[in-house]
């Protein structure tokens, strides 16, 4: 490798590296100044809510809430455990609530007979809650035409 090469080649990583740093100063924690251990306990532990009604919604397309645990529930390629009860087969006898016709439609609108991939991982979506405080303060307020009266 010629010499003048060489040369550039230290000096463009070098060159990277100090950018870096710059930037990695730059960047700020919610933590503040405070490092990991310094603010380590135990993990407070959350309890899942029970099972209940439908949770409403808060803004219009908010996938809905999971009104239940899921701790335990299998999904993978073969099997999705939610669809025991909320496939269309199954939501009349478990008296839940059935899958929306928005999940058979791949991403050209296609309709499907199953369920389209990018929907069938519930869990991206349709989340549990548990007794937690928020993580951050907000000021959100639910959108009037849906709110809960």
């Amino acid at each position: 490798m010629k010499r003048s090469t060489l040369i550039g080649t230290v000096m463009m990583l070098s060159l990277g590296l100090l950018a870096n740093q710059a930037l990695a100063e730059q960047v700020h924690s919610l933590r503040g100044d405070n490092p990991l251990d310094a603010q380590s306990k135990e993990p407070k532990s959350m309890k899942w809510q029970d099972d209940r009604d439908p949770i409403s919604r808060d803004y219009v397309q908010q996938p809905p809430l999971t009104p239940h645990k899921t701790k335990g529930y299998k999904i993978n390629k073969n099997f999705n455990k939610c669809l025991t009860c909320h496939s269309w087969a199954n939501y009349k006898e478990a008296g839940a609530t059935k899958i929306s016709q928005t999940h058979f439609s791949d991403r050209e609108n296609n309709v499907l007979a199953n369920i389209a991939p990018r929907r069938y991982f519930c869990d991206q979506c349709h989340v549990p809650q548990v007794n937690a405080p928020p993580l951050v303060e907000n000021t959100f307020n639910p959108l009037q035409t849906i709110k809960r009266h």
